[in-house]
This record gives C-alpha cells, structure tokens and sequence, in this order.
C-alpha cells in the first residue's frame, strides 16, 4: 500500500491522545500529511524562558512533536509491524523566539522508498527536518533533524 493509498485519520487527535505533553502544551495541528506537517505551538505565560520567549523544552516539544505527526500520517497503518521510534535529534537555536511559534516539518526520504526497505526486512532510518518560525515575522528562530527508525515487531 502506498501512503497515497491509506486511509486518513486524526493524527492531531491521536496524538494529543496518545502523548501527553502534547495536551500539556495545548499543540495545534495546522497541517498533515505523510511528507509535512505543520504545528503552532501559541505564545503561554508559564511555558516562557527567562527571557520571554517559549522555552527551549516548549520549542524542542513543538519541533519533535511535527517530526511525529509525520511518522504517524505515513507509517501509523504499520504499528501491528513496526513501531516508530526517534534515534537522535539535533536542535540550533538561531534567533530569540518570542509570540506564537509555529513548526515545519518535512520528511527527508520518500515514504515508499522507507515502506521498500522496512518490507525488504532492514530496520530504515530517515530524517525530518523542523523549521521552527516566528508568527508575527516568519523569521526562523530554531531548525531541528530528528533522525526516526521504524523498529521491526518480533
């Protein structure tokens, strides 16, 4: 089956079920599909660093939180074979973040090249990139790789 060929469900909804810190934060789930999404995290007096800005755990949560909502779009029909797991994440901190936030996550290998290698029975690895921006400029205050792993189930 071809990720175009899967049936559309609620990832914002499954998640926010299925990980808590993503209701902690109040994450919203502006866009999904199995090669990007994207999420805003809205701008919350006790989820503020030291100076006003949203936390690097809050943005780090926004950045990984998009990478997931990708894995779930593309590979969540997979969870009775294969389970997603993050392997690393790289996160820069490139300008003050201040206001609302919003994350931009794109898958960086097809979905059917990554369906090929898990169906050929290797364990395969790819990243997603997370642009991390300011609502009010667009201005990029933080990029994110996360490198996922789909786990075969034994």
């Amino acid at each position: 089956m071809t990720a175009a060929e899967q049936e559309p469900f609620d990832v914002g909804a499954f998640l926010t079920a299925a990980v808590p810190m993503v209701g902690t934060l109040a994450l919203e789930y502006v866009e999904v599909a199995p090669e990007r999404a994207v999420l805003k995290f809205r701008d919350q007096a006790p989820y503020r660093n030291h100076i006003g800005g949203p936390h690097a755990g809050a943005m780090f949560t926004l950045a990984e939180s998009a990478s997931g909502a990708i894995v779930a779009a593309a590979f969540g029909h997979l969870m009775a074979e294969a389970t997603p797991l993050p392997t690393t994440a790289t996160i820069d901190f490139k300008k003050v973040a201040r206001g609302d936030i919003t994350a931009t996550a794109t898958l960086g290998r097809p979905v059917d090249d990554i369906l090929a290698e898990l169906k050929g029975g290797t364990r395969p690895e790819f990243p997603i990139h997370v642009a991390i921006q300011r609502d009010n400029d667009a201005a990029v205050t933080g990029e994110m790789t996360i490198i996922w792993t789909l786990r075969p189930n034994n």
